[in-house]
């Protein structure tokens, strides 16, 4: 007698994402140099009826949460970890801006490893394209 496997916890995400009835999730990648740009695809993926989720700081701008190096240091750390959270959670990925760094690099790297779909503003700047 077989046994219905247990789904993998990716499958079980989309499952109960789709259980739910919940909208695309688009997660935006990018330097925060564009955060502006960020702003305006938040906007529009939103009126398209997604779920947007992007970077929440802007470490290149000045402010007291950031301003000791070494604080700054943990907290990016963090902050990456936590976009790579978004990008497990979106049903796919929206690079903006017209310039891929080694860290977005490595956020489509790590989307097109999961499988996510990888859309960009500036199709040109697709590193495996």
């Amino acid at each position: 007698m077989s046994y219905p496997q247990p789904l993998a916890p990716e499958a079980q995400l989309v499952q109960a994402k789709e259980l739910l009835g919940l909208p695309r999730i688009v997660v935006i990648c990018g330097s925060t140099r564009f955060m502006a740009e960020m702003n305006d695809a938040d906007l529009r993926e939103t009126e398209a009826g997604k779920i947007v989720v992007k970077p929440g700081c802007d470490m290149k701008a000045p402010h007291e949460l950031w301003s000791d190096p070494g604080e700054a240091e943990a907290l990016k750390v963090r902050l990456d970890e936590l976009h790579r959270a978004k990008i497990r959670l979106a049903d796919e990925v929206l690079v903006v801006g017209g310039y891929v760094g080694d860290s977005t690099r490595s956020e489509i790297a790590y989307a097109r490893s999961l499988g996510k779909p990888v859309r960009f503003t500036h199709p040109e700047v697709d590193p495996d394209a």
